[in-house]
């Protein structure tokens, strides 16, 4: 039987008679809740294709549980018997990102409403997966009894790697990864920390941090480039992620040939580049935190990538047509804009009017979005 996260879900998360966490009416509500904390009731019901009668049974059931928070009348909202502003009860379960990289596992907790309570890493030098995920079972231990959170209000984890979907929870991850490549990751991971896993790709969890906390909270359709050890990134559609008939939409690197493959913008071809030039940069995190753009070899290796990047930018101007281009995963701050300073985009103006063009935003989450992403996941998949 195929490994499936939703049937490992602690009883007390259900409905009553039910083996669902929530009913589809309910997630559509709590979707908008979540993405506008503090709407108030008859804002919701105006939001909702709901009747009024039918939010306000639903919320109520959804009070009486502890999911839904009834605050506070809203001011300024008219007339009329004062509606009460809505929240997700944080109180009511908390998730675990992990987001497994090159040379490190990043390690975030948040709760319902969408507060981070923790953010930490474990470095995966010179250590087997076993080793890892060991270090990363104390470590979330050790997140909890810090904040007090109990195991009975643990919903899950969501996984993100670095490396395509391949088929149920095997993923083919670059060669630093190899070990964690081309395995059921869920059953294992389930058996390691004892919670339903839903697994992903961490570029995509990425884009679902950049819809939940970064530049997705004002722009519904826009393109995430996550520069890793590889190079990956997501496709949002009108504030949802797109995932294509296998999991993959957004592999950016597929578009190239085994020669341009090398000549993409891939982060370990930049960090082979610098130790090349004796510039001392161990690790994909390293350069994230330490990076200086006067580094011999850094401008060569943004001017040799810079072609097949623009081709890269002008392809999604062409099929996908987003309202913005974000620059995220592991890329140092400086390093995106030396690229989009160099951004061409290709297409000509017509009667002297262009075509719209994206924006080019560099990503303003500063720790590690694809940990956030995957903290969001099992939320995304059983509550909004």
């Amino acid at each position: 039987m195929p490994y499936s996260p939703e049937l490992l879900i602690d009883q007390h998360f259900l409905r009553a008679n039910d083996d669902a966490v929530a009913s589809a009416n309910e997630r559509s509500l709590m979707r908008l809740i979540w993405r506008h904390p503090g709407l108030s009731r008859s804002e919701l019901t105006g939001l909702s294709d709901l009747t009024q009668q039918s939010v306000h049974r639903i919320l109520d059931s959804l009070s009486e549980r502890g999911i839904v928070l009834l605050g506070q009348p809203k001011p300024g909202l008219g007339s009329g018997q004062p509606s009460p502003m809505l929240r997700l009860n944080g109180d009511h379960a908390y998730a675990c990102g992990l987001s497994v990289t090159s040379d490190v596992i990043d390690i975030c907790l948040i709760d319902l409403s969408g507060k981070i309570l923790a953010e930490s890493s474990i470095l995966l030098w010179n250590r087997s997966m076993r080793q890892s995920l060991e270090l990363v079972r104390e470590e979330l231990t050790g997140h909890q009894q810090r904040l007090g959170l109990s195991s009975e209000r643990f919903f899950g984890i969501g996984f993100g790697i670095a490396g395509f979907h391949v088929d149920g929870t095997r993923y083919n991850a670059s060669l630093p990864l190899h070990e964690w490549s081309l395995i059921e990751l869920g059953p294992l991971l389930f058996e390691t920390f004892g919670k339903p896993v839903w697994t992903m790709n961490g570029a995509k969890a990425g884009a679902i941090a950049e819809i939940m906390f970064g530049a997705g909270r004002h722009i519904k359709h826009l393109a995430y480039l996550s520069f890793n050890y590889g190079f990956g990134g997501g496709l949002i559609s009108d504030g949802e992620l797109l995932l294509g008939g296998n999991g993959n939409a957004g592999e950016f690197s597929q578009m190239y040939d085994y020669e341009e493959n090398k000549r993409r913008p891939a982060l370990q071809y930049l960090l082979e580049r610098l130790n090349r030039h004796n510039v001392n940069v161990p690790s994909i995190s390293y350069m994230r935190k330490h990076f200086d753009r006067t580094w011999p070899g850094v401008e060569e290796w943004v001017d040799e990538v810079a072609p097949a990047y623009n081709r890269l930018v002008n392809a999604i101007w062409a099929v996908y047509d987003p309202q913005a281009i974000v620059f995220g995963g592991q890329v140092p701050v400086d390093l995106a804009q030396m690229l989009i300073d160099r951004t061409e985009l290709f297409g000509k103006p017509r009667y002297g009017v262009s075509r719209p063009h994206p924006k080019l935003i560099i990503s303003e989450i500063g720790s590690d979005a694809a940990a956030m992403g995957a903290a969001v996941k099992p939320f995304q998949a059983c509550f909004v």
